[in-house]
Parts: C-alpha cells; structure tokens; sequence
C-alpha cells in the first residue's frame, strides 16, 4: 500500500494494529506508532485505543500505561484493555488498581472488565476481592454471560473454593467447553483426581469433544492413579502431544511400566510430538528456531554464546531437569536440553541486543519445565526481562521470577 503511494488512514491503522497484536511483534507495532504520531493520528481514541492494547498484548504494559495515561477521553474499552494487559502481563495487583479507579472514576464495568479483574483475583489467590467482583457480577446482572462465570469459577478454583467453583458450574446453563476445562483443570488444581476425571468423562458423555486444554488438564490427574484409563487417548488418536505429556510425568515419577506402555501405544500408532518453535523479533526482522536447529548464519555463536550462560546459570543455581529424556547418558540428556527452541532464540536476542534491553519470544508449545527454570536463572544473571508468550500465557521471566508463579 505505501509502496504504491497510498498513505494509511486511521481506519487502516486500527485494522493493523489488532493483526501486529496477535502475532506479538512488537517491533512492528513501534514502528505503526511512530507513523501515528507523525500522521497525527494519536490523538483519535480509536487510534490510541488500538495502540494500548496492542502494546497491552505485545507484554509491553509500560508503553500502554503511557499511552492510557496521556487519553483525554478513555472509553471503557481502553480501561478493560489495559486492565487486561496487567492482567496478562503477570502484574493482577496493578489490574487491580486500574479496576479500582475506573470504579472511582464512575466508569460501568461491562463483561470484558470483570473478566479480567476476575483473572488479576485468581493470579493474586484474593478470595475476597474475588467474591466482591461476583457481587458486582450480580448487581451488573450479568450471570448469565458464560464467559463471565467460567471466569468466576477459575478464580474459585486458584483461590483454593472448588467448592463454590462446582455449585457454579452445577448451575451453569449451556456450558461451553470452556466451562468444562475450568472446572476440570480446577478440580486438578486442588488435588481432586476422582472429580476431574468423572467431570472428563461426564463431558465426554455428553457428546462435547476435548481440546488440547482439557487433556493438559486431565493428563496430570491421570498420572495420580494406580491403573489410568488408556481409553481416553482413543478420543484423540492422532494427537501424540497428550501421550508425550503423560509420559513424561511418568518419567519423573520413575513410573517405568507405565511410560513403556504408553510408548508402545505411541509407537504402534505411529504418533509423534508436534514439532516446537520459538520466534524472536531483531531489527525487525524475525528469526525462527527449532530444537537443535544449526541452519542460522548465527548458529556456531549461538551455541558458544548458551553453553557459556548454562555455566553461569549452573553456577547460579540451576540444575537441569532431564526427566523428560530417556535413554540417552546423563551428559546427552543435558545436551539436548539445551537445544530447545526458546533457549536458542533467548540466546540469540541476548547475543543482537543492547544491555538491559526486554527479550521477548513466540513459542508455539507450552514451555517444558526445563526451560522455564532455565529462563528464571538466565534472567537473574544477565539482568535482563525475558517476556516469552506461549501457547497458554505470556511468562515475564525478571530477577530469577517468572510473573506465573511457576504454575502454567
């Protein structure tokens, strides 16, 4: 479009914005807004409004908060973005003062903010700012909106009432698959293996099919009981990912029969684990990783780069978690490990960017427990903000602390 001469209007700009957001580049998103601010776009609320919660969405909550704060006109629809960019990016208290002000301030919540207040409660485990967002849940009538109570019952769930969590879904009227997943991974949470297994099952019954998020549930509960039910993989044969999940858990636990028996399944029906990816953006310009990948041009520095902060890692206080790995000799197993993807792509943004300077990375998986501890360690010794977005959350890794709690 610029090419040929036409120059973007704020409606193209808003049209952008949301697209840069979902993909997570944020360099690209920077370089809309310096176009914003030399249209003279930025003061459009529309405009300033996509470019929130497009920085909201990139992990860059301090460049939204700019933004928020410079807004002559706020419509609720900024407040709930940048409720849920604190939301997501790991800060619930700062959610929480957002939410609180726009209360102060006269604004009426709508479905969207009570959603994300109610996440910033759960991530917080505050069971009693949790229960006063339910009683404006009711006041707002808004008990019928699903989405609304499938949020009531994960904050139930993390603020340790599954029992209020059940009686709510119990009433729950046309329950999503969503509803199910919560209820199913609350039941987890708290150590209720019968219920979220006999919740599994009753979904099943009923015709509604799980997704990768309800076997991401189930799996680990699975791995609590003395003789699992393999004929729950029969409800997705073709995906290996569930059964890599469970044998790995299995290999932790030095369960040996179990995971061999879960291998033999995998291997007679030909089942592989979906191959992972890390993306990382530099100079706008983004490089793609894959495990053990050697076909960058930086590809010797990289490794010479990450064997030398493993060490320093190691020295730190990581140790490596190779219990996903088997049948390999203990020094192969730690030699994989640091070919994963996201390690490669961290490496990398470290080794083409200023000091201080936030890394942040795509991952299309959930990421394994090792790189979690890893990234922790490494952003302890370089000082750095790691935001990694992965398939279930944004990870703000910052001084040795990951924003999830260790919990993803």
């Amino acid at each position: 479009m610029s090419e040929e001469g036409h120059r973007p209007d704020s409606i193209t700009i808003v049209s952008i914005l949301p697209a840069v957001a979902d993909i997570g580049l944020l360099r690209i998103g920077m370089a809309v807004h310096g176009y914003v601010l030399r249209a003279g776009f930025e003061p459009l609320v529309n405009v300033s409004t996509a470019l929130l919660d497009m920085y909201s969405k990139c992990g860059s909550v301090r460049f939204a908060r700019v933004i928020f704060d410079g807004m002559d006109h706020r419509t609720v629809v900024s407040w709930n973005s940048m409720i849920d960019g604190y939301a997501q990016s790991g800060d619930a208290e700062g959610a929480m003062l957002i939410f609180q002000k726009m209360l102060d301030e006269g604004v009426q919540p709508t479905n969207v903010t009570v959603m994300g207040a109610l996440r910033a409660c759960a991530d917080l485990g505050d069971l009693e700012r949790g229960k006063f967002v339910h009683k404006l849940v009711d006041q707002l009538k808004l008990d019928s909106d699903v989405s609304v109570m499938n949020s009531l019952i994960s904050m139930y769930s993390k603020c340790k009432r599954v029992d209020i969590a059940a009686d709510i879904f119990k009433n729950l009227q046309n329950k999503t698959p969503v509803s199910w997943n919560a209820m199913i991974l609350g039941y987890a949470q708290n150590g209720c293996v019968n219920e979220a297994l006999n919740a599994f099952c009753e979904m099943h019954s009923r015709n509604i099919k799980p997704d990768s998020f309800t076997m991401v549930s189930v799996i680990p509960a699975l791995a609590e009981l003395s003789t699992p039910p393999f004929e729950i993989f029969k409800l997705n044969p073709d995906d290996g990912g569930y059964h890599v999940l469970l044998a790995n858990i299995y290999a932790t636990a030095s369960m040996w029969d179990k995971l061999a028996k879960v291998r033999t399944i995998m291997e007679k029906s030909g089942l592989q684990k979906t191959p992972g990816w890390s993306l990382v953006e530099i100079g706008n310009e983004v490089h793609s990783f894959h495990s053990g990948t050697t076909s960058h041009p930086q590809s010797r520095k990289i490794y010479d780069y990450l064997e030398t902060l493993v060490d320093e890692i190691r020295a730190a206080g990581y140790v490596p978690d190779t219990n996903s790995i088997h049948d390999v000799e203990d020094d192969v197993k730690v030699q994989l490990l640091n070919t994963h993807s996201e390690k490669l792509a961290i490496a990398f943004g470290l080794l083409n960017t200023s000091t201080g300077t936030p890394i942040h990375i795509r991952k299309n998986l959930r990421v394994c427990g090792d790189c979690h501890n890893a990234t922790k360690y490494i952003s302890l010794v370089t000082r750095r903000e790691i935001i990694v977005r992965d398939m279930h959350r944004f990870h703000h890794f910052k001084d040795g602390v990951c924003s999830c709690g260790d919990y993803w």
